[in-house]
């Protein structure tokens, strides 16, 4: 496209009416002033927290729920509004929120405990200290003053799957040698069975309560989006319908409330971007189909390292052979791939757990079936669109530097 042309195009671009008053009230970062269908757990996730503002340590908190069933913001919501209490009467309340999900953030333990000093206001190296240096920084920092440091982990087991479990336990027997403060942990998980994998010795230490989230109903998701459209769009520029599809789809998916109004969102855009004055059924279908290609790349790029191993082994033999694909088959690959890129070899068993974790994601399907008295073993398809699978592979030799 000439430079003319490209230029006319954003001019018109400017002058044309968008169908958004507000696209921020779509996003997962928006904070809404009230939380729909979330009375109960707001009221016993206060009920926890709430001893916070008289300094007294209250149980750590453990959050499950699938994705998009609220944890964060309703965490969220009541850490600042705590927070605004405490700084209305003087109380010393800190709260230190931090998505471990991030790289360079929490991939390692070293990378977290420098980045919750820095939250503290203390600047650490990002690389090139002990660890047990930066824990006595975090350490100092800490027991400076008189103070209660609320710790929320949001995708608090993607940390335990990066740096391992001693890191919980390393930050709660902590109080146990601060003199003038203490750090209550809030765990965030997708995984409903987090708790239950970690070393006895960290869990015995955490002295958690545990809150399910359950997850929404279409009718629930219907009313959050109709809320939310109120703010987000134009009036009169959704077509009859439109709201019902998305909730039916996110219903679909686990009572995901984020994925209905990405769903809104990514409709609404292609709407514009083909002229149309109203977002319509079509527009929904393509976005579903849009968000389905995103997420999976989204998903694969943020795995582990030994889980990219795993279905990088999985993608190899599945671009070789028509037949069908067994764990054994994957484990040798697997062995060749680890070596190759300076991984230590997790055992067959554990290749065994990833696979099936992969199977959750919706990449791969793992069928389990028997084999008499040679035992079970899985038989694995890939649930990968082929339209994506050259730019999946691309993403996994990137993350496991491969060339």
């Amino acid at each position: 496209m000439k430079k003319e042309m490209l230029s006319n195009f954003f001019e018109d671009f400017l002058d044309k009416e968008s169908l958004f008053l507000d696209k921020k009230v779509l996003q997962s970062s928006y904070m809404p002033e009230t939380i729909s269908h979330r009375d109960s757990e707001i009221e016993q996730v206060a009920n926890i927290l709430a001893p916070c503002l008289k300094l007294e340590k209250p149980s750590n908190l453990f959050i499950y729920g699938k994705t998009g069933t609220g944890k964060t913001l309703t965490v969220k919501h009541i850490t600042s509004n705590l927070l605004g209490i405490s700084k209305q009467k003087g109380i010393p309340l800190k709260t230190i929120y931090l998505n471990c999900k991030l790289k360079k953030v929490a991939d390692t333990e070293y990378r977290l405990v420098a980045q919750l000093t820095r939250e503290l206001g203390y600047e650490v190296a990002a690389t090139g200290l002990p660890t047990d240096e930066v824990y006595k920084s975090f350490f100092g920092v800490i027991d400076k003053q008189k103070q209660l440091i609320l710790l929320v982990l949001d995708e608090i087991d993607q940390l335990v799957k990066k740096t391992g479990d001693e890191i919980l336990y390393n930050l709660v027997r902590m109080n146990e040698d601060l003199e003038n403060s203490q750090i209550v942990l809030v765990g965030i998980s997708n995984d409903l069975i987090f708790v239950d994998n970690l070393d006895p010795r960290v869990r015995s230490s955490l002295s958690e309560e545990e809150l399910v989230f359950p997850p929404y109903n279409a009718l629930q998701i219907q009313e959050i989006l109709k809320e939310r459209s109120k703010v987000a769009f134009k009036g009169g520029c959704m077509e009859e319908g439109v709201i019902e599809k998305c909730a039916a789809y996110a219903a679909r998916e686990h009572g995901d409330a984020r994925r209905a109004l990405e769903l809104l969102r990514v409709a609404a855009e292609i709407a514009e971007r083909n002229n149309s004055d109203k977002v319509n059924i079509g527009h929904i279908d393509c976005a579903e189909e849009k968000i389905e290609k995103d997420s999976v790349l989204d998903a694969i790029t943020h795995q582990p390292k030994q889980s990219q191993a795993t279905l990088y082994s999985i993608l190899s033999l599945h671009s070789k052979r028509k037949e069908s694909i067994f764990t054994g088959d994957i484990y040798e690959i697997y062995k060749q791939v680890s070596s190759r890129v300076g991984l230590r070899p997790l055992t067959q068993r554990r290749v065994s757990d990833i696979i099936a974790e992969l199977d959750m994601l919706g990449i791969i399907n793992a069928k389990v079936i028997s084999k008499g008295r040679h035992g079970r073993t899985r038989e694995i398809s890939v649930l990968i669109p082929l339209t994506i699978l050259d730019k999946t592979r691309k993403i996994l030799e990137e993350g496991l530097a491969l060339s």
